[in-house]
């Protein structure tokens, strides 16, 4: 009696595809039983200011995505401390500066930088969320669904349209340093058809704790007459943009000239900055600043020139000297602005009390700075726009662990 054996013939591109496609099911399913097991242990765990919470469940949470903006967290940080309240600080800086103080209710954690970071925060279950990272919902920052209320809080007094696009949308609030930065975050809502945010004036946090910072350097003794040269970053910064042109002319004056790059600078146009460190290493009366805090050359500096950069408004609240700017044709149409369609605040105001520098007055730019004194009128156009920009000077810490508090229930 014959008997016939059947061989089946797999041939090893097939095999390796039918293996994937086995694995790939496989990681599905464990995926989709995962999701399946989270949402029951969510429903059993109950409620937390709207949300379902579980045993990860923090009611208070700040978000720092780097050292730079520990003075913006600080006085928030400094109240709940005060107050006895437990606050969750994670931050995506190994040396934030948090992790120096002594808190005993303030809990801080590093939780990674970049999508290590954000993979934490998407699956984050707490009541209240402040961060300053603009862009949630828009990139890979995700609302978390176990998060009650998203707050963005504005580090910096200028323009809150001054984000890339869609920036502010998705927060539940903004808390602004002045009264006149609702405007325009009302206008884009109306235009884009979205829900209204809460809009808070709370007052500038970063701004209280540098003036009270600046008061404690001490005045130089034997003070050389200084420029400080602190621009933006990118193509259409002064830097960038003009370089040499500007430089040259301002060490050949003899003054102290300090060039404080933008924190971006570093990471984005290191060569540039390379080849004027290069340029400049034997002038002894330039120097280069790269300090975290920028009150140190601040307070040394008699006048300042910039562009467009935030500094501007730190220089002239806290110091109350005068500005000379270099005209710069900022592109806002990757910046919420742009669908405004109409002159920024910082801009506007920056004509009435700034002194503009052009490119043609390079050459002679000791005789223009030396005309170019401070008067009455820019003293007082300087007050006014302290008064519109940075409101409850002293009590942003306070007023924003108020509102935290508020919105959670306690």
């Amino acid at each position: 009696m014959n008997s016939t054996v059947l061989t089946l013939y797999i041939d090893p591109g097939t095999g390796s595809m039918l293996f994937s496609i086995l694995i790939g099911a496989a990681a599905t399913l464990f995926f989709l039983a995962k999701a399946l097991f989270l949402k029951l242990k969510l429903f059993f765990s109950g409620k937390k200011g709207g949300v379902a919470a579980d045993s990860s469940y923090k009611k208070y949470v700040i978000y720092c995505e780097g050292k730079q903006y520990w003075n913006v967290f600080k006085p928030v940080a400094d109240e709940f401390e005060k107050r006895g309240i437990e606050l969750t600080y994670y931050t995506s800086a190994k040396d934030d500066p948090v992790f120096n103080e002594t808190y005993k209710f303030v809990k801080p954690e590093f939780i990674g930088e970049g999508n290590v970071a954000f993979a934490k925060l998407n699956m984050l279950s707490a009541g209240f969320v402040l961060m300053t990272t603009p862009g949630l919902q828009v990139y890979q920052l995700k609302r978390s669904k176990r998060v009650a209320h998203y707050s963005h809080v504005l580090h910096m007094p200028n323009d809150a349209t001054t984000y890339r696009l869609f920036g502010l949308d998705y927060f539940d609030s903004v808390l602004l340093t002045g009264d006149y930065q609702k405007d325009d975050i009302r206008a884009l809502e109306k235009q884009r058809g979205i829900p209204q945010k809460e809009l808070v004036t709370v007052g500038c946090t970063y701004l209280d704790v540098l003036s009270q910072k600046i008061k404690s350097v001490p005045q130089e003794e034997n003070h050389p007459f200084t420029v400080l040269v602190s621009p933006s970053w990118g193509k259409v910064g002064v830097l960038a943009r003009y370089g040499e042109k500007l430089l040259d002319p301002l060490v050949k004056t003899g003054w102290r000239i300090i060039v404080r790059p933008h924190p971006q600078s570093k990471k984005s146009e290191p060569e540039m900055l390379k080849r004027l460190e290069t340029r400049y290493k034997d002038n002894k009366n330039l120097e280069w600043d790269y300090e975290r805090d920028n009150i140190y050359s601040m307070k040394k500096a008699d006048m300042m020139i910039s562009d467009f950069s935030g500094i501007i408004f730190d220089y002239t609240f806290l110091c109350d000297k005068p500005v000379m700017y270099v005209s710069a044709d900022m592109d806002l149409m990757p910046y919420d602005a742009y669908d405004l369609n109409k002159q920024l605040w910082q801009f506007a105001v920056l004509e009435k009390m700034g002194i503009k520098l052009d490119e043609k007055d390079f050459d002679n730019i000791k005789e223009v700075i030396q005309n170019a004194s401070d008067s009455p009128e820019l003293a007082a156009q300087r007050k006014i726009a302290k008064e519109t920009a940075w409101m409850h000077i002293g009590e942003a810490g306070k007023r924003i662990a108020d509102y935290m508090i508020q919105k959670t229930g306690d």
